[in-house]
């Protein structure tokens, strides 16, 4: 597949972005690494108390490659063997596996709806689950578990933030003057860190996204039920995996 130097932009975190820049560059692409989101790892109040508390858990919920890292940083001490864990996905497996661990539970779909169907086949009532997350997470995962039973511990784990830099501003620009001919989104929060940096180029910049000349690709229902707020159409691959959205941008890109 030969993308003959299209212009593609990535606006995941920067140390997450490696990934993409190989398979856009394998395609012929050329990509516009500009994060929109920035993680943070800090020894929160609620992280240190999980950490000093992992022998309680019977269960410990991990939905982001991000999570697993803070754990490594932060925790002297690693879930023990008998406690079960979930992982909402293969990025997030391979990083567990760092630890030396490997998951219970991957869900088929990789979003906390997907999630709470797997676990649902397990005895949830009265385990005491861990979720180490960023707050800013969506209330669906510990919300189903509780209604299962379980007696859930949410960790603020890692903090999303907005980066400080002139990056954003400058994809801005390049998406009102249409420099770029695709741009891929892997969360809420990298839409809404676009969305919102310049209000006074708010309108311009959605219709520039809306109006069908640059392509945009989201991870997955989640994120692209975001975009769809702001009327926004994207393109989400089968298997919400970076690869898989990216191969269906490919062919996209190709049939332009």
């Amino acid at each position: 597949m030969d993308l003959k130097g299209k212009v593609i932009a990535v606006t995941r975190p920067e140390e997450r972005c490696g990934e993409a820049i190989k398979l856009i560059e394998k395609a012929g692409g050329k990509p516009y690494i500009a994060p929109t989101l920035q993680i943070h790892t800090p020894p929160t109040k609620t992280l240190k108390r999980l950490c000093e508390n992992l022998k309680k858990f019977d269960w410990i919920i991990f939905t982001s490659p991000a999570a697993i890292k803070s754990i490594k940083k932060h925790c002297e001490k690693i879930p023990r063997p008998d406690c079960k864990i979930a992982v909402i996905g293969p990025k997030t497996q391979k990083e567990l596996e760092t630890l030396g661990l490997k998951a219970d539970v991957i869900p088929s779909e990789y979003t906390a709806e997907g999630l709470l169907k797997a676990l649902s086949s397990h005895d949830m009532k009265n385990k005491n689950v861990a979720i180490p997350r960023t707050l800013a997470a969506r209330n669906v995962l510990p919300e189903g578990l509780k209604k299962m039973g379980a007696n859930v511990y949410i960790a603020e784990a890692y903090k999303s933030t907005k980066p400080k830099n002139d990056r954003i501003q400058r994809l801005i620009e390049k998406i009102l003057k249409e420099e770029i001919d695709a741009i891929t989104f892997t969360s809420p929060l990298t839409v809404e860190n676009l969305l919102t940096t310049r209000k006074d180029k708010k309108d311009n910049l959605i219709k520039k996204l809306s109006n069908g000349k640059i392509i945009v690709a989201a991870i997955g229902p989640i994120t692209a039920a975001k975009l769809e707020e702001y009327g926004i159409k994207a393109i989400t691959p089968k298997n919400y995996t970076i690869k898989d959205m990216l191969i269906k941008l490919f062919h996209e890109l190709s049939e332009d």
